[in-house]
């Protein structure tokens, strides 16, 4: 069985390939949807050549219509590649650094992504470099090396997790190209709809398509796009070799989620836009990061690279970590869980991991907007902080 993508009229609009990207082809009583192939192995005879199925770690045709889906939507000309998890993509884009080599990470890149570059670093693989991803000079000194070796992969990730910091992509891109370093961006946060690495210069986009592009926070996967042939290959061989194999049900799943993925950005950028500015007002809250306020220091860059800014935003609960843990408790409509992207709301104060940066404030909260009613969830935040400032006030008077 292959899959055989339906034809559209060309430049179709992002909200529209969502809905119509990977559907069989027509035909009287074909199916409007895929169908999930659950097989191990191919029917096959002679010698095994490029294209084969063979075997189920190396394709599956439930696969075909995602990655066909996710290539639209990133604009790349060739597949893209799912994965069984989103890690298992960062492994697989950090396996193209070479021996020896040199990469350059943001400060504040999503932690497991952070946590597995150190320790291959730390076994002498390759040279790591942290940066502030949003100070451009300093991402530019470590790619040149400054007189030492210049880097062979730049990391982007934009809005930095979680401090939602916002590169250059656009100069960033350029400048890695300049010294022939490969540059991957993780676009988890923005997903396509919001933002388009490969035109602004990156070679590859990485999603964890566990949190917005499948969007029911049921389903681990991660995907890699690429335009360059040679780079899927070899990102095709590691995921064959190492086997980090995406399930045919969660790859269906998947792109069911995708369906809905323009009305759940529609409506959860719009409540993120709201709820930073009210929280931005809020006695109870030090800081908002959100590059939605004018007041951001990516602002600007975000307007520029971005078509909006997100469901992510961050506060700094005032009262120091206890107030902030005192938030989460106090919250009835919001869940408190580590994912993001999904239907409902989720938070959580980002430091309770050991792996966090101690760069990032232990009160720091990261909120994933859902699509709940807005006023709902204001509602939720807005008891919730007043109970934690009131606490906070009541400990302060004790103490005196």
């Amino acid at each position: 069985m292959t899959y055989q993508p339906s034809t559209h009229p060309d430049q179709l609009s992002p909200d529209t390939v969502v809905v119509a990207a990977g559907r069989p082809a027509r035909g009287h009583d074909a199916p409007v949807n895929p169908p999930i192939v659950l097989s191990s192995t191919y029917v096959g005879t002679g010698n095994v050549v490029d294209g084969d199925r063979a075997y189920g770690r190396y394709s599956n045709p439930t696969w075909d219509p995602l990655e066909d889906a996710l290539s639209q939507l990133e604009g790349a000309t060739l597949p893209g590649l799912v994965f069984s998890s989103g890690m298992a993509a960062v492994s697989a884009g950090l396996s193209l650094v070479p021996a020896g080599g040199v990469l350059v990470m943001p400060t504040h890149s999503y932690q497991g992504a952070l946590v597995m570059a150190q320790e291959l670093a730390n076994r002498g693989l390759f040279s790591l470099r942290t940066v502030d991803i949003a100070n451009t000079d300093e991402v530019i000194a470590a790619l040149t090396g400054s007189g030492e070796k210049a880097a062979d992969m730049l990391w982007l990730e934009s809005p930095t997790n979680p401090m939602l910091e916002v590169a250059d992509l656009h100069v960033l891109c350029r400048s890695a190209q300049a010294v022939g370093a490969i540059v991957v961006t993780d676009n988890t946060f923005s997903t396509p709809l919001v933002q388009k690495p490969l035109e602004l210069g990156s070679d590859i986009v990485l999603h964890s398509v566990t949190k917005y592009l499948a969007g029911h926070s049921d389903v681990i996967l991660g995907a890699l796009v690429t335009s360059s042939a040679e780079l899927r290959e070899r990102l095709l061989h590691h995921r064959s070799i190492h086997g980090a194999i995406a399930g045919p049900f969660e790859a269906w799943l998947a792109l069911r989620g995708m369906r809905t993925l323009a009305l759940r950005i529609e409506r959860s950028q719009a409540s993120a836009v709201e709820l930073a500015n009210r929280l931005d007002a809020h006695d109870g809250v030090e800081r908002v990061r959100f590059p939605g306020l004018a007041s951001d220091p990516g602002h600007v860059r975000a307007q520029a690279q971005m078509n909006g800014f997100g469901s992510i935003l961050c506060i700094e609960v005032a009262g120091g970590p206890d107030a902030a843990d005192a938030v989460v408790d106090a919250l009835r409509l919001w869940t408190p869980a580590t994912s993001l992207g999904g239907v409902e709301s989720l938070i959580e104060r980002r430091r309770r991991h050991a792996n966090e940066p101690d760069s990032v404030p232990a009160n720091l909260l990261r909120l994933s907007v859902g699509i709940e009613n807005l006023e709902d969830l204001w509602a939720d935040l807005d008891q919730a902080l007043g109970l934690a400032l009131r606490g906070s006030a009541d400990g302060a008077a004790r103490e005196a």
